[in-house]
């Protein structure tokens, strides 16, 4: 998941839209002017919701410089130290094949041997924290040292307490403890046990399991849907189902790896377009379609377009409304990953068909996770009811795996509810629009500030980028000395130059958190000098202005 180049596209947003407030007003969550069913839908979408901006402002070319050379500096260390451990001055810790096996082919990549020895170990204690509590908005830590350098750790016996939670996905704050909400999960431990032992197509087959699945295509506005234990495994099991030899997938380079897995597991023909880049999968959809399959020159069995409704690591929404055009001028398939979307965006929760205003069933795969905006595990996938028959009697997911545990169905069942108001409360919408308040709170804040932030300004994901390779792991330690547990990414998971700070927005943070951490955030952006921005605007290409297909009206 490395990306060259740096292409990141804006977003832009029609300069005649009205704020949501002078378009509609909100009763129970839905438009003035639509007809609501008692299932939540009603017979138009929400057009005037504003869909907002993605942001990627280029870093000063010192920093990028700087940066380069703080890898460089650390990788001559490395090498020196190697050379000491060669020689047995310095002693190694890290796994090594046996003498035995000296003439087998290598077990451990070389250059993934060195940077785990040399570079990621220098900074390791900011990964892989234990916590204790609840991961709510707030949490208690495990208090550990290293005596050798982060090759090991030990418990030191002590907890840091009321540590304020900015890494996990828990958008709507439903990872909680609150007795009176988790009251029907009790009863369903109670009544169905923690565990089915069986698969679906055995004897695993639950009242509850059906009824969440109904659910959650009510909620999407879809014909069907099917429920998987596993969120990864709803995309790398589930995509080789459905395209294989003779196909093309169209995979945005930001994908998520378990859309990567799934694709290379189908044997379909792989091509990756620039991230969010209308022009680069125009070319590849002509190029496909004029030119067909290498060799033989035959049209393609399926062409499947892959992409996310929030990227989680650069917190930016996908072009939907665009993507659906093309699909629908070269006649090819949407994949569209909600993982992080699904119940963070759109004025009642329904994730980026609902933020853009776009009907679900022109989408022909949602994929979606119960993970993040729902507290639990397990993912879904949703379409008409053709697609998930197929997949119930096809999916490797659906026909070998454990079926969901009863409490966790439970737990997403009256999350559910919850956020359709078919409870009985407003709670549920609440908490949507509590995120989506947060949200926007946050990035202002920070771009006051002078931080350089990434995405879309209605993304709970917002990545802070730091740069320097050093000074990821100073300002997760001295976050962390303030009581606020952040999550730090850099390459390889990143590009080289472009290490960042991930910080999760929940409806569940207080505006006194969040002021909390912002104060923080200001006061190392001066001390370890971390406000790059220059308010300018960025230089990054833009798209679909040469593309010659028209939007649905």
């Amino acid at each position: 998941m490395i990306r060259t180049g740096g292409h990141h596209p804006r977003n832009g947003s029609s300069s005649n839209q009205k704020p949501l407030e002078d378009n509609i007003s909100v009763k129970n969550g839905y438009h003035r002017n639509e007809k609501v069913h008692s299932n939540g839908k009603g017979n138009g979408f929400y057009r005037s919701w504003d869909r907002g901006e993605d942001s990627f402002e280029e870093a000063p070319m010192y920093v990028a410089v700087l940066t380069y050379m703080g890898f460089g500096i650390v990788t001559l260390f490395g090498y020196f130290r190697e050379l000491l451990r060669a020689v047995g001055l310095e002693k190694c810790n890290q796994a090594q094949e046996r003498e035995e096996q000296k003439d087998f082919v290598p077990l451990y990549q070389d250059f993934e041997n060195f940077y785990n020895r040399n570079l990621y170990m220098r900074v390791r204690d900011n990964w892989n924290r234990p916590i204790c509590t609840l991961p709510g908005p707030v949490f208690d830590l495990m208090e550990r040292v290293s005596d050798d350098n982060n090759w090991t750790f030990r418990l030191t016996g002590r907890t840091i307490d009321n540590v304020i939670n900015m890494g996990s996905y828990n958008y709507l704050g439903f990872a909680e403890n609150n007795v009176d909400f988790l009251k029907t999960v009790a009863e369903t431990t109670v009544q169905y046990g923690v565990g089915v032992c069986s698969t679906r197509q055995e004897l695993a087959n639950l009242t509850v399991h059906k009824t969440l699945e109904q659910l959650v295509a009510e909620f999407l506005g879809v014909e069907s849907a099917m429920s998987f234990g596993m969120g990864f495994a709803t995309n790398s099991m589930n995509i080789p189902a459905l395209v294989g030899k003779g196909c093309l997938i169209l995979s945005d380079e930001l994908n998520h790896t378990s859309l990567i897995l799934g694709a290379r597991l189908s044997g379909a023909t792989i091509r990756v377009f620039k991230h969010n880049n209308m022009q680069s999968l125009e070319k590849m959809l002509k190029e496909a379609v004029c030119s067909g399959q290498p060799r033989t020159h035959r049209s393609w069995m399926k062409i499947l377009i892959m992409v996310e409704g929030i990227y989680s690591m650069e917190g930016s929404l996908i072009r939907l409304p665009e993507i659906l055009a093309l699909k629908k001028k070269y006649k090819a398939y949407l994949y569209l990953d909600e993982a992080h979307s699904i119940g963070a965006v759109g004025p009642t929760g329904r994730g980026v068909t609902e933020h853009f205003g776009v009907d679900p069933k022109e989408v022909d795969v949602l994929m979606g996770t119960f993970t993040k905006s729902f507290g639990a595990v397990g993912g879904y996938i949703a379409g008409k009811k053709e697609l998930v028959d197929y997949l119930r009697s096809h999916s490797h997911s659906a026909i070998y795996a454990t079926a969901m545990s009863p409490p966790v169905v439970e737990q997403i069942t009256r999350a559910l509810k919850c956020i359709m108001g078919t409870d009985g409360t407003r709670e549920g919408q609440r908490r949507v629009q509590q995120l989506a308040e947060n949200t926007r709170y946050f990035r202002s804040r920070l771009k006051e500030m002078g931080f350089i932030i990434y995405g879309n300004q209605h993304s709970p994901v917002v990545p802070l980028l730091l740069y320097l390779p050093g000074k990821v792991g100073a300002f997760s330690r001295a976050m962390l000395e303030r009581k606020i547990g952040v999550v730090v990414v850099g390459f390889p998971a990143t590009p080289i130059t472009e290490a960042r700070a991930r910080f999760c927005v929940s409806a569940a943070h207080t505006r006194e958190m969040l002021d909390k951490v912002l104060q923080s955030l200001d006061e190392l952006g001066d001390s370890i000098r971390l406000k790059f921005s220059r308010r300018r605007c960025p230089v990054r290409p833009q798209v679909c202005n040469e593309t010659d297909f028209e939007l649905d009206s």
